[in-house]
């Protein structure tokens, strides 16, 4: 079984089950902790493990850990988890340009589709490029549940929830019971909207029930909650969120909002914005924001009074 390809063989024990089930849920600390009591049995398991553990260690910002620990690693999937540790670690453009060249002159070889942790590694770079398409072409390689449930989410951000929908059928017959099969339909139910709305909530609420209210679940709650109009409800989920992390991108963008649809005051907004942009200077929605700033600034001058 190639690393992050998310289930054992059937009629085996999936002795990294709660590791991955809590990575999945967004619980990266509690995922961390999972790999280091792990003693996995085979060096298949032990590759996988690693790849979990590092990519926690990712999404919690700690580019540094990756970096220094994976430095000549012979692991492919580990090599690739550190491809994308140094993306994000890079703070220029033209570093994270030269990333991405390496990484189009190895999509253009032969790809070995088993390691999907190397398409995975690939589609993230990509999203984080703003190119979504080189992002599915790498994903509609592999067969993993991981690479279906990043192929929905790119396409709902695309408006393509009918292609979405096929995605999640592949998904539901491959493992209807699996977390991450759980995840993507609450996704498209979020994006179908309607009635789908509330299976949508209740299934983010089963699950941080079940394992842990992490800052996914609380945010696909709070999503729910306020496609319905519950706004009340929402700020109660996205204020736990925050007092988890108060520097999470997704909560404070949730809570922008929130806060403008509740009729706060402007410097409320203003201040999760802040936030923001103070720690998240890369994120999608901040530099589309800025851009649109930048243009309104530009347009202004145009209609400023000649002194």
């Amino acid at each position: 079984m190639a690393a992050g390809t998310g289930a054992a063989p059937a009629g085996e024990a999936d002795e990294l089950f709660d590791l991955r089930n809590s990575f999945y849920i967004g619980a990266f600390q509690a995922a961390i902790n999972e790999a280091q009591r792990a003693k996995p049995s085979s060096p298949q398991q032990e590759a996988e493990r690693d790849v979990f553990l590092f990519r926690s260690y990712i999404a919690q910002r700690k580019f540094g850990v990756v970096l220094d620990e994976l430095q000549g690693s012979p692991s492919p999937e580990l090599q690739s988890v550190r491809m994308f540790a140094q993306f994000l670690a890079s703070d220029s453009q033209s570093q994270r340009d030269s990333i991405v060249a390496e990484l189009d002159k190895k999509m253009a070889k032969s790809v070995d589709v088993a390691n999907s942790t190397f398409l995975l590694m690939a589609a993230s770079i990509y999203c984080h490029q703003q190119d979504p398409d080189a992002a599915l072409r790498a994903l509609h390689q592999g067969d993993s549940l991981e690479c279906l449930a990043m192929m929905i989410q790119i396409l709902l951000k695309l408006d393509r929830l009918d292609l979405a929908r096929k995605e999640l059928k592949k998904m539901q017959e491959q493992d209807e019971d699996a977390t991450l099969t759980q995840l993507a339909t609450a996704w498209v139910n979020l994006a179908l909207g309607g009635e789908k709305l509330q299976d949508a909530f209740y299934t983010f609420q089963e699950l941080a029930d079940r394992y842990s209210p992490s800052l996914l679940l609380l945010n696909g709650q709070a999503a729910a909650a306020m496609a319905q109009g519950r706004w009340d409800e929402a700020e109660g989920l996205l204020q736990e969120a925050l007092d988890k992390d108060s520097g999470h991108p997704e909560t404070l963008l949730n809570l922008v909002v929130l806060s403008q649809h509740l009729g706060k005051a402007p410097e409320v907004t203003n201040r999760y914005l802040s936030q923001l942009k103070d720690a998240h200077k890369n994120h999608p929605f901040i530099q589309e924001y800025q851009a649109k700033e930048n243009d309104f600034d530009r347009l202004a001058l145009q209609y400023a009074p000649s002194a």
